[in-house]
């Protein structure tokens, strides 16, 4: 009895687990926390895939008027990554969503 029963709240732990991992932290919030650490307007957010992590990624337009690239675990809410990108990033950028919009 005691071995079905550790059995049953082992497979009980490992479900909770895997749902902790499936929920993200949602847009709203993700955008306050790009905002808290780099202030201006945003320019463009969306939900994707990087490196095997879901992301929420934020090009906001930074004080200089430059744009700065932040990057959060969607499940987290861990910032990843903050980058200032130059207008050649910006363009790779654009083409790679291009082409990714026509595969899809």
């Amino acid at each position: 009895m005691k071995k079905v029963i550790a059995m049953i709240l082992m497979a009980l732990f490992a479900i909770v687990g895997v749902s902790a991992q499936t929920k993200v932290i949602g847009m709203k919030r993700a955008k306050q926390i790009a905002l808290a650490r780099v202030k201006g307007k945003i320019q463009s957010s969306e939900l994707e895939k990087e490196k095997g992590t879901m992301v929420y990624s934020f090009d906001i337009r930074n004080k200089e008027g430059g744009i700065t690239e932040v990057l959060i675990n969607a499940h987290t809410g861990k910032i990843i990554e903050v980058k200032n990108e130059t207008t050649a990033d910006e363009a790779r950028e654009k083409r790679e969503d291009a082409m990714n919009k026509k595969r899809n």
